[in-house]
């Protein structure tokens, strides 16, 4: 019996760095509107919603023929908005997916969907190889994790993990978490009664308060090349990248014609 998937997107209106950022534009499209149908589109998701605060945001879903439900102002994560929605969902598996990560798509869905044929999977999130001379292995805004033999996370920092202690020229592999996380629906309303825990409070990660809990995290591996939107200079930047691969697919295929 498969699992019905629902993925909510919360779509919080203000930001600190970019503020009414998922309303701009984006080829032509709110921001949100063009993460709504990547995800919408993945065969693998039964279900696709927005979660807002913002009644400007629900005006833009009606336009747009996109499912979006109220939530409160009050939320400080998007983990405890998607839970004010799930609770009146029916389904197995609930994904988060950031407002502002116009490239995720089915190539990144699907896997995270496949890994809950595992009973054991609790959550399932993505890392993604950082390059040995990357500025992100130091940067704290990146989120480094680091993973079991069988691929379930042992812990999530903002310092470079792992630490080069005495040899400053030993191979080391560097991961950078992507935030997008799936969860069985009872492992997420479980979440909500979870006190915050000592690790989560030096780190600032929530994802710490559910592996202090015992939740078992699965982290795969993606090689796709995903930009999140936190700056007008990255909306420029994703805006370029899309144009650029419309052109190059465009290119291959009169190369058949």
């Amino acid at each position: 019996m498969s699992n019905k998937v629902t993925a909510i997107i919360p779509a919080r209106y203000e930001s600190t760095r970019f503020p009414r950022k998922l309303t701009y534009e984006l080829l032509g499209k709110p921001i949100i509107i063009a993460v709504y149908d990547n995800v919408k589109a993945a065969k693998k998701i039964d279900d696709c919603i927005i979660a807002t605060d913002s009644k400007e945001i629900m005006d833009i879903c009606e336009k747009n023929n996109a499912k979006a439900v109220m939530t409160s102002k009050d939320h400080t994560s998007g983990t405890s908005r998607i839970i004010e929605a799930a609770k009146n969902i029916d389904s197995d598996i609930i994904i988060n997916v950031q407002g502002d990560e116009p490239l995720i798509d089915e190539s990144v869905l699907n896997p995270i969907i496949d890994v809950f044929d595992d009973t054991l999977v609790d959550i399932a999130t993505l890392k993604v190889k950082i390059e040995d001379d990357s500025s992100l292995i130091k940067d704290e805004n990146a989120v480094k994790v680091v993973t079991d033999i069988n691929d379930y996370a042992m812990y999530f920092s903002r310092a470079a993990i792992p630490h080069r202690r005495f040899d400053q020229n030993i191979n080391v592999k560097y991961y950078k978490h992507i935030g997008i996380y799936a969860f069985r629906k009872d492992i997420l309303l479980k979440i909500e009664n979870l006190k915050e825990c000592d690790y989560e409070s030096i780190e600032k990660l929530e994802q710490l308060r559910w592996l202090y809990n015992g939740m078992k995290i699965k982290v795969l591996e993606t090689k796709k090349f995903l930009h999140g939107i936190d700056t007008m200079e990255d909306l420029e930047f994703v805006q370029n990248y899309l144009r650029n691969f419309a052109e190059s697919e465009l290119n291959n295929e009169n190369i058949y014609k």
